[in-house]
This record gives structure tokens, sequence and C-alpha cells, in this order.
């Protein structure tokens, strides 16, 4: 199993603060205190990730929880490893990344999205992206 990396655990833990966020004398939500203590550990022994495997039961099940709001995958329909590339100009994947995609486990995919999301190159991540998903341009009337 691969690693998860601390910034997943924070985007996670402010995922459940935002659908149980805590009221005066109220105890966490039981997603926040399993994945507080995942945190805490991490930060307590200065570590950057922390082994899927090893993660307790309800911190792992909260993670998921939260793993299954974000986008499966990194695609924008504009795949350059399918012309020879061995890199994705238009999601940053390795070829190799893109055809075992569907075979990869959460921690895997997300390790994938954190490095291009760091390298911050590809087509996603530029002008062009922002238009793919605003939809067609209609012509203004003559």
């Amino acid at each position: 199993m691969a690693a998860i990396h601390i910034t997943d655990i924070e985007a996670a833990i402010n995922h459940w603060r935002e659908r149980a966020p805590a009221t005066a004398g109220a105890a966490l939500a039981p997603e926040i205190s399993a994945l507080g203590e995942v945190y805490a550990r991490m930060v307590f022994h200065h570590e950057d990730e922390v082994d899927e495997a090893s993660l307790p039961a309800p911190a792992r099940a909260a993670w998921l929880a939260w793993y299954d709001t974000t986008p499966d995958t990194p695609c924008i329909a504009i795949c350059s490893t399918s012309q020879g590339d061995d890199w994705c100009k238009g999601c940053g994947r390795s070829f190799d990344e893109v055809q075992f995609w569907p075979a990869m486990d959460p921690a895997e995919k997300r390790a994938v999205w954190r490095r291009i999301t760091l390298e911050h190159t590809a087509w996603r991540f530029n002008r062009y992206a922002e238009r793919a998903a605003e939809g067609p341009s209609v012509a203004a009337p003559p």
C-alpha cells in the first residue's frame, strides 16, 4: 500500500469539519477525532507521510469517505500518451500511470495527484483547462 501525505490528512479533517462543525461544549465528530490523532502523531514525529496500512480503522474509513468526494482522475480528455508521449501533456501522468490508473489504490492515486499538482506543468493547470471547463464559446450575433 502507498503512503498518505499529511496534506491529504489535513484536507480530510477540513472536509469533516465542514460536514460536522463543533458546537460549544460538543465533542468532535468521530471522523475528526480519528484523523486528528493520526495528524498529531505525524506532526509530533515530523513525518510527511503515513503508511495507509498503519491507519487505525476509523481514521482509514474517514479518509476513504473524504477520498470518495475528490475527483477520481486528473484526465482532461487530451491524452498525449495515446500519441506516443511518455508523459501526458494534458494531465501530467506517466504512460504507466494512465494505463494502470484503474488498478491503483486510493493512496497511490492521491500520490500521483500530489505530484502533478506540485509540478503544475500539465495543461490541466493552465488557461486551456479553464476554457475547456467553460464549454464551447458562442459567437456573438453579426
